[in-house]
């Protein structure tokens, strides 16, 4: 045997004694830590049959205690139960008691009203049966009263109607009195601010070259005799012309303000008379005044025809050449409306010519088309459609009345004479310095002012002046007495309050003059 071999076989040997040392020693070890492993175990099993008979003592007594705070606690709560319902059925017993005293009273009330009806049922039966006899002795009454006043029931209630409205008429009018001498006595120091401000923000230059006309007196003494005594004189004139003559110190000149050129030429032309003449009392300055209203509707006349003449217009008629005649008084946007009017015709027939058309027909457009302006005071509607009814009632041809109805686009233009007059209407009045709009506004706002007073039933007549501070209003003795006057003056403010802006205040001046004339044959 080689050595290798023997060596190869010994170390094999000694490997497997190795092994086989250790598989003794790993089962000696293991039966070693299984034996206390089991005593472990032994010991554990033990302890826990020792925690559980403890858990079980435990939880025994914990029981027992628990049973014993549930039974107290029921017990307590059964009491308390029982001392609710004894006081709910003590309660219950006295709502009950409570109940049936309310029904017994009840019952009685019931008893007493049922005899008290019995007892109102007889005394309406005796009542029905009083007035019976009431209304009896009533018309019985009536009758001999009818017989006595010789009244009728009607005219009895409107004799007594009438003497109710006389008597609150004059306690109306002197609680208006107290209440406006109450308003002045507390406003006095904001009423003199306003008028302050109303003069301030007036525009002095315009009014003076568009509403106010001089008058030269010869001397100064003059001036005393066209106030009259006591003023009568100076009153009798404003009232009939609507004119505010204003007397100051400027040597030998008396200033008539107005913004109605009509009436400022009537008061003008008069005043002159009454100077030249020198006879001055109410009953000349009548005379004068009717004059003056003449030689102006004269004056009216001849502007017509002269303006007929300018724009070489043929066939009018008389009535409508009135009408443009008074366009000579009359301004628009401080433009005098019969200038404007030819200045119109001019322009229309000098287009028309220049583009073919008809030029005697444009400028009898041209002239016409504001003549509703000459109406525009005493006809309500705008100047359109009044110059419109005016044209048709005087036959004038449907091509002038189509260029008057849409001079300012009201219709649209259908005809090539209506476009050249609402060319040539535009061109007259943006020429510069052609109008001017305060001017126009302000004249609107003393039209709307006079029309607001004289829509009151019982007034005559209704100047305003002194630039619209203030408004003279001439009232029917028969229909307006003096206690009635004032509620007439309260309502007429408040309806220019209502209707109007316009800066300070305006004075309401309401005049009752009774006249008798008569004539000695």
């Amino acid at each position: 045997m080689s050595p290798w071999i023997a060596l190869l076989l010994a170390v094999a040997a000694a490997v497997a004694a190795g092994v086989v040392c250790g598989i003794i020693f790993y089962k000696r070890g293991y039966n070693d830590r299984k034996t206390k492993a089991e005593a472990q175990i032994g010991s554990a099993e033990q302890e826990a049959e020792r925690i559980v008979d403890e858990a079980k003592k435990t939880a025994d007594s914990l029981k027992k205690e628990k049973l014993i705070e549930t039974k107290d606690e029921i017990y307590k709560a059964r009491q308390e139960a029982e001392r609710e319902i004894k006081e709910r059925r003590s309660e219950i017993s006295r709502q009950e008691r409570r109940v049936q005293q309310k029904e017994e009273t009840l019952d009685k009330k019931l008893d007493n009203l049922d005899r008290k009806n019995d007892l109102v049922q007889q005394k309406l039966q005796q009542a029905d049966a009083k007035l019976e006899e009431a209304e009896g002795v009533r018309r019985g009454q009536l009758e001999m009263l009818e017989r006595i006043s010789q009244f009728t029931v009607d005219q009895a209630k409107e004799y007594l109607l009438k003497q109710l409205d006389d008597e609150l008429v004059h306690e109306k009018a002197v609680k208006i009195m107290n209440y406006e001498a109450q308003i002045k006595e507390e406003c006095e120091a904001k009423a003199r601010q306003y008028i302050s401000l109303a003069i301030a923000r007036c525009a002095a230059d315009q009014v003076s070259e568009s509403a106010v006309s001089v008058v030269p007196l010869p001397n100064d003494e003059m001036k005393g005799r066209i106030i009259g005594r006591e003023g009568r004189n100076i009153r009798a004139l404003e009232q009939l012309t609507g004119v505010d003559l204003i007397i100051d110190d400027t040597p030998e000149t008396i200033t008539l303000s107005c913004f109605d050129p009509v009436r400022r030429e009537v008061a003008r032309i008069a005043l002159e008379k009454l100077i030249q003449d020198g006879r001055i009392h109410p009953t000349r300055i009548e005379e004068m005044v009717d004059k003056a209203r003449r030689e102006v509707e004269q004056v009216i006349k001849s502007e017509g025809e002269r303006a007929v003449l300018e724009a070489n217009i043929h066939g009018l008629n008389h009535e409508l050449i009135k009408l443009i005649g008074r366009l000579h008084y009359r301004t628009s946007y401080r433009q005098n409306v019969l200038n404007h009017s030819i200045e119109v015709a001019h322009l229309a027939g000098m287009m028309a010519s220049e583009l073919g058309v008809d030029p005697t027909l444009a400028r009898r457009a041209g002239l016409l088309h504001d003549i509703g302006k000459a109406l525009s005071h005493e006809i309500e509607g705008s100047h359109v459609q009044i110059g419109v009814d005016v044209c048709k009632k005087y036959k004038e041809s449907p091509d002038i009345i189509h260029a008057i109805e849409a001079h300012h686009g009201d219709v649209e233009c259908h005809s090539v004479i209506a476009a050249l007059v609402q060319a040539a209407d535009a061109v007259s009045a943006a020429r510069p310095a052609a109008r001017s709009e305060n001017f126009e506004s302000y004249i609107k706002r003393l039209e709307k002012l006079e029309e607001i007073c004289s829509g009151f039933d019982g007034v005559e007549k209704s100047f305003a002046i002194q630039a619209g501070r203030e408004v003279r209003i001439l009232v029917i003795p028969e229909k307006v007495s003096d206690e009635k006057m004032v509620i007439v003056a309260r309502e007429i403010s408040q309806k220019i309050e209502q209707e109007m802006e316009y800066p300070g205040q305006i004075k309401v001046n309401l005049i009752r003059e009774s006249r008798a004339v008569d004539y000695a044959k």
